[in-house]
């Protein structure tokens, strides 16, 4: 019995040790590479500016426009959006899907 507890032991820290390191992982906010980015819709239609994730839409911007991402969400599908605004004048622009910007 004696030999048994030092295992149990390591197994329950480590089992500790990697929920906490999950856990801090989870709640870490995620940081994009960078907020400089550019229209890259595959279309080569002007891509849709919503009003929210999904939401209404508020108008256009053509492809190779410059933009800066501002923040990030998802829809209740759990796609990913940002809202982005115009790099020269940082003008707020709206909501984008993610997959349509490259980011640089």
């Amino acid at each position: 019995m004696v030999r048994a507890a030092p295992v149990t032991l390591v197994i329950s820290t480590l089992v500790t040790t990697t929920l906490v390191i999950s856990i801090l992982l989870w709640a870490a906010p995620a940081v994009a590479q960078s907020d400089r980015c550019r229209v890259m819709d595959p279309t080569g239609t002007p891509l849709n500016i919503r009003d929210a994730p999904n939401g209404a839409v508020l108008g256009t911007v053509r492809n190779g426009t410059l933009v800066t991402s501002v923040r990030s969400s998802e829809d209740d599908r759990g796609r990913p959006w940002v809202y982005i605004a115009d790099r020269a004048s940082g003008k707020p622009m709206g909501w984008v899907i993610r997959e349509f910007i490259s980011c640089f």
